[in-house]
């Protein structure tokens, strides 16, 4: 609940639902048969619509010849109420030689009656059914009550085994992973937002998840960022402003070197040789370099690290006002040179690289995957590539996480780059491996840095998108001096409207920034999905119910078909995440979360908790709006969003 206004009981209230035992005692009181008829792929005590798929399967079976099983597999859930709340889909029960529509009115006309269930309906080749509205309340209240900020999710799935005990799955994901001294651009921002609401969604599933931020803290890039440090490096502003300055001093080099570079792309582009080219000038001095960190020279070491550390620092603090903590920053540089010799002798040994111009590259024609073309392994001048390192860095991994998955989330620009990756983890031998590893990509954000102006940093995005909002909450005078933290508030709104923009369409779509739109009150906001949920505490605020006396309302009380049609599509909460799960889709939470309020907010002047006369009518709504709040509480949390109280 919201810490503002309630007072924890001194003692829980006898468990309803958080065991089979007492769950089967809850429906045997409503008068519901027991016990809880089984079937394979159902969780009665994660998912309250479980028990009705149970109990509608069984009472089909008694009226159909068909397996008990594909019964039960024929039932859906439905995402649109005016189709009820499960469907049978007569065809899939596989039935021969008849006619579904007939088969369908059947079934409805022979259907026992359930406490569970309204009348049947009978819509062509669906049957259609309701949850009671009767007994939906008192079944559904005290199953979100008991579970709180775990409604939704389903730890038994992290388990590797089928008896639900012993070690869990582990998935490692790499997100994030910005450039030191680059800009922290649009792609990083959208790794950071899809990789944390993936780490969420698979800790909530049971997954022990481990989340790694894999620098882009080595390389050639590295080399020309310590040429340009000898000469626009400054010890002072590099204290005042690490990432910034970095930013600045290899800004200003690469403008000098990108001369060089066109120089040697358009030899490159006629055929010519570009090694005398690539043997002089900043050229030269950033290979140099290079050479020099990847031989662990102390003095080019020292400065890296030294870099590496400072920008570290000032990530965390970025990250955490997005609420997340990486369990490890990883890099380039962390990969092992021994690693990095294995991983190529293997390639060697199997016939996976050749030479080429002094380069050794893998020909992907040869091994039967010409659409992923020619791949550079290692440089001419003797130095390993990403891919090298990448390809090493995942054997690392193995060795020490032994993770069952190993997620990368980028963009999908670099589809190729992780065709090739995982492509040579199975030529190397190891195809147990490469089933392991997934690409979570991602579509671009169209115009971030013309509309916010010269965004180069994560604190960037975050101040910007933060002021906006505050521009934008105080045009309510009134409102805004109710708010005790406006320059707070209006930091965790400004990221929740960035996070909820970037998260509403499918990933792989692309999207225009629209910094006006994503800051409304109104419609499918950041911002709205906060005011709902700060208005629900505000409710319960003014309410001032104890947890114990929500617990013990009488939520047979709840008849109003607001209540209603929101506690199914409450229930429905946990399928949601299920379907979330399988296609790690944050817009298949948001998409919920959208209907759901909206929904809830056109009850709030038919559904009132303050100044009715019926002190057991006003406990038992504000039980449901409790219920509602801890609902959106939890798909906000699951996205990565802190949720507000005021």
């Amino acid at each position: 609940m919201c810490a503002a206004f309630t007072v924890m009981a001194a003692q829980e209230s006898v468990s309803q639902t958080t065991s089979a035992i007492a769950l089967e005692k809850k429906l045997q009181a409503l008068g519901v048969d027991f016990p809880i008829p089984s079937f394979k792929g159902t969780d009665a005590l994660t998912n309250p619509v479980d028990i009705y798929r149970c109990y509608l399967a069984d009472a089909l079976t008694t009226i159909v010849d068909c397996d008990r099983q594909v019964v039960y597999e024929a039932i859906q859930w439905t995402n649109q109420s005016s189709h009820g709340d499960l469907l049978l889909v007569v065809p899939r029960l596989r039935m021969k030689g008849v006619k579904p529509a007939e088969v369908t009115k059947d079934l409805s006309d022979k259907l026992p009656s359930s406490p569970l269930f309204a009348a049947p309906i009978a819509a062509g080749i669906q049957l259609q059914l309701r949850f009671s509205p009767t007994t939906l309340p008192q079944i559904l209240l005290p199953y979100i009550f008991e579970r709180g900020s775990s409604y939704g999710g389903n730890p038994r799935l992290g388990f590797k085994d089928s008896q639900l005990n012993g070690t869990r799955k582990r998935m490692v994901i790499d997100f994030s992973s910005p450039n030191i001294a680059k800009e922290f651009h649009a792609g990083h921002l959208r790794s950071t937002i899809i990789g944390a609401y993936l780490s969420n969604l698979y800790q909530s599933m049971g997954w022990d998840v481990v989340k790694l931020n894999y620098l882009g803290d080595w390389g050639k890039q590295f080399g020309l960022l310590a040429v340009g440090w000898k000469r626009f490096g400054s010890e002072e502003l590099l204290q005042q402003n690490p990432l910034g300055h970095l930013l600045d001093v290899y800004v200003k080099i690469n403008t000098i070197f990108s001369h060089e570079e066109k120089a040697v792309k358009e030899a490159r582009e006629t055929g010519q040789d570009t090694a005398e080219l690539e043997s002089r000038g900043l050229y030269a001095e950033r290979n140099d370099f290079f050479t020099r960190m990847e031989e662990r020279e102390p003095e080019a070491l020292a400065l890296w690290k030294r870099f590496r550390d400072v920008s570290i620092e000032r990530y965390i603090s970025a990250y955490a006002r997005l609420n997340i903590q990486f369990d490890e920053y990883w890099g380039e540089s962390q990969v092992q040179p021994r690693s990095i010799d294995r991983a190529e002798a293997i390639l060697i040994e199997k016939g996976i690289l050749k030479e080429d111009r002094n380069a050794l590259i893998v020909n992907f024609k040869d091994h039967g995957a010409p659409k992923l073309d020619v791949a550079v392994v290692r440089n001419r001048q003797g130095t390993s590539t990403y891919l090298l390192r990448d390809i090493a860095g995942v054997f690392e991994r193995e060795e020490k996480y032994q993770p069952d998955q190993l997620v990368y989330v980028v963009s999908s620009e670099q589809d190729v780059y992780f065709q090739r990756l995982f492509k040579i983890i199975e030529l190397m031998g190891r195809p147990d491996l490469s089933s392991k590893l997934q690409h979570v990509n991602f579509g671009k954000v169209l115009g971030m840095s013309s509309r916010l102006g010269t965004v180069r940093l994560l604190s960037d995005i975050l101040d910007d998108s933060g002021n906006a909002m505050h521009d934008v909450m105080k045009r309510n005078e009134t409102k805004y001096a109710q708010v005790e933290d406006p320059e707070g508030v209006s930091d965790t709104l400004g990221i929740t409207a960035v996070m909820v923009q970037d998260m509403s369409g499918k990933r792989i779509n692309n999207y225009p920034f629209d910094m006006s739109r994503m800051m409304s009150f109104e419609g499918d906001t950041g911002p709205y999905l906060q005011y709902t949920h700060a208005r629900l505490c505000s409710i319960m605020r003014k309410a001032a119910f104890t947890t114990a006396q929500l617990r013990s309302a009488d939520f047979s009380l709840l008849k109003e078909q607001h209540v209603i049609d929101n506690l199914r599509l409450m229930a429905q909460y946990p399928d949601v995440t299920q379907t979330a799960f399988k296609t790690l889709e944050p817009t298949t939470i948001l998409t919920y979360l959208f209907k759901f309020t909206h929904q809830l907010s056109s009850g709030y002047d038919v559904v009132k908790v303050v100044g009715i006369q019926d002190r057991a009518i006003s406990m038992a709504r504000a039980a449901y709006y409790e219920c509602a709040r801890q609902v959106l509480h939890n798909g906000l949390r699951l996205l990565g969003i802190t949720p507000v109280e005021r």
